[in-house]
Parts: C-alpha cells; sequence; structure tokens
C-alpha cells in the first residue's frame, strides 16, 4: 500500500530562506506517520533534486526534526527572489513538487 506525501503530511509549506534559498516544511500531526515516513528513506537529496530540476548539490540541508516530528529541506532558489524570471517572490508556492511523492506505507 502506498499513499503520497501530501495526503499524510498536516503541514507541507515552502518560503524563502534569503533570496538565495529556499525552504521546505513537512510536518506531521502523528508520530506513528513522522517515523513511517522518515523510515521508508523516499525522501533523500536525489528525490528533491529530481522533484526541483535541481542539482543534488543545491540541496543544502535535508533534516529530520523528531522532537517537532518534522522535516526540513532547504534548496537554493532557481531564481534570485524578485529576479527577472522569479514567478514566486516569496517562495510560498514552491512545496508542490513534493505534494505527489509516493510514500510506501499504508497510514
Amino acid at each position: 500500500m502506498s499513499t503520497t506525501l501530501g495526503e499524510v503530511a498536516s503541514i507541507l509549506r515552502s518560503k524563502n530562506a534569503g533570496p538565495y534559498l529556499l525552504t521546505l516544511d513537512v510536518f506531521f500531526d502523528s508520530t506513528e506517520a513522522f517515523n513511517q515516513v522518515k523510515m521508508s528513506g523516499i525522501i533523500t537529496d536525489s528525490l528533491v533534486s529530481r522533484c526541483y530540476g535541481i542539482d543534488e548539490s543545491d540541496v543544502i540541508n535535508l533534516g529530520w526534526h523528531d522532537s517537532a516530528r518534522g522535516l526540513k529541506i532547504t534548496i537554493v532558489r532557481p531564481a534570485v527572489s524578485g529576479s527577472p524570471g522569479d514567478r514566486d517572490v516569496y517562495g510560498c508556492q514552491q512545496h508542490a513538487p513534493l505534494l505527489g511523492v509516493k510514500i510506501p506505507i499504508d497510514i
């Protein structure tokens, strides 16, 4: 059985971490859901780079935070915030590529 990250996460959001970086936050309501997603090993630098069409080296941080039942991912923004070609100056709509990530668990 599987589900998607968008279905199992209680909060999945993005925001600027300065003009050059983007932070993606994923939080879970239950410890069980958090642990199952974390232990699945699906969410990696490689997955994030594929989802966002960036080099794996542009995934600056991917950190699990047990006490918060959350995951924080920081990536290099594809365009500097507010520069020509930037379509989301606040970075608040950049979480969408993670919504459909298949998680091979049944929660």
